[in-house]
């Protein structure tokens, strides 16, 4: 018996090695361009993945089995993610743990829902996720069409969270430079990561490609993709939440709407609150690579650019959301 375990687990290690070894081939094939704060790029099925995530995004496309109930949480970098996962982890979970016990108060965002690139198969080749709760929440910055067959054709279901790319780009500007400085690496100015955002060569872009690609998927398929926009989270936070909450078959009821539930959800997933609390001050969050749990909480605020980018950042920028989105009904607040 022990010894065919052995053979058993000599086996998968030598199919691992290969398996290795056939995606540092295919990785090194690839286009390539020096990237922010970390050196390289791949462009990979038509999107940029930096080089140390794309081994993961690969073991993720071949190795993920869906399950019908699952929820996976996208977007791009800086797009409101972290308040998403708050929230969703919340109305999801909310039968069990209340305000008063909710792992939000000792854990990251990050930490309650992973990131299927960056966590889940930045640590094993192939996790094993079965014995996970049910519903499982995920989450992923990859492309609608880079995602795996099997969440497609499967029941499980969509949220994907977008934010007007005047926004987005500083706010990832900010983040990079922030990690730059912390690695002592050469600072990445505005106009160096503004010039890159809008050639489409950010990590996970084109930006437009990845917003477009979820935007028609809600469009053809809401049942599966909900589409939210960041600008309105923030204007109606109370109805976006009743919208997610039925979009994943879990309403809340007429008591809770009575007794404030979805209002203290709100309060407690807030940036200021989330921002305020002792464990996301310090310490580090691991997404491949270690990033301080206090550089996902900045301003969050609608607007921002206008302290950030020239007339003419936001005449180029805007004249791609016009060329790329508008034509497909996708509009943006601005402010």
């Amino acid at each position: 018996m022990a010894h065919q375990q052995l053979c058993s687990q000599s086996a998968i290690a030598g199919t691992e090695e290969h398996e290795r070894k056939e995606t540092d081939e295919l990785i090194a094939s690839l286009p390539q361009r020096k990237g922010a704060v970390r050196p390289f790029q791949c462009l990979y099925q038509n999107f940029w993945s930096p080089i140390f995530v794309l081994p993961n995004v690969i073991m993720f496309q071949r190795h993920f089995e869906a399950k019908h109930k699952d929820i996976v949480l996208a977007s791009q970098p800086k797009s409101g993610t972290t308040w998403l996962k708050a929230l969703v982890f919340s109305i999801v979970n909310r039968f069990r743990f209340g305000i008063s016990n909710t792992p939000l108060l000792t854990s990251n965002p990050h930490e309650l829902v992973p990131f299927f690139e960056f966590q889940l198969y930045g640590s094993k080749l192939r996790p094993n996720l079965d014995g996970l709760a049910e519903p499982r929440l995920f989450a992923t910055h990859i492309p609608y069409p880079s995602l795996p067959e099997c969440i497609k054709r499967s029941e499980c279901q969509i949220i994907y969270i977008c934010r007007n790319p005047l926004d987005t780009v500083v706010s990832s500007w900010h983040f990079f430079l922030e990690k730059a400085r912390l690695e002592d690496q050469p600072e990445w100015s505005l106009e160096e990561h503004f010039e890159t955002y809008c050639q489409g060569t950010i990590s996970f872009g084109p930006f437009w490609d990845h917003i477009m690609g979820y935007w028609k998927m809600s469009l053809e398929w809401p049942s599966k993709v909900l589409f939210l926009k960041y600008e309105d989270l923030k204007e109606d936070t109370v109805v976006h939440l009743k919208r997610v909450a039925e979009f994943v078959g879990l309403p809340f009821t007429e008591e809770e709407e009575e007794a404030g539930v979805i209002e203290e959800i709100a309060k407690m997933c807030s940036l200021k609150t989330l921002k305020d609390l002792e464990v996301n001050k310090s310490g580090k969050v691991a997404l491949t690579i270690e990033f301080e749990k206090r550089s996902f909480f900045r301003k969050g605020e609608v607007g921002d650019w206008v302290n950030h980018l020239t007339p003419s950042m936001v005449d180029r920028l805007n004249s791609i959301i016009q060329e790329k989105m508008s034509p497909f009904g996708l509009e943006f607040k601005t402010c």
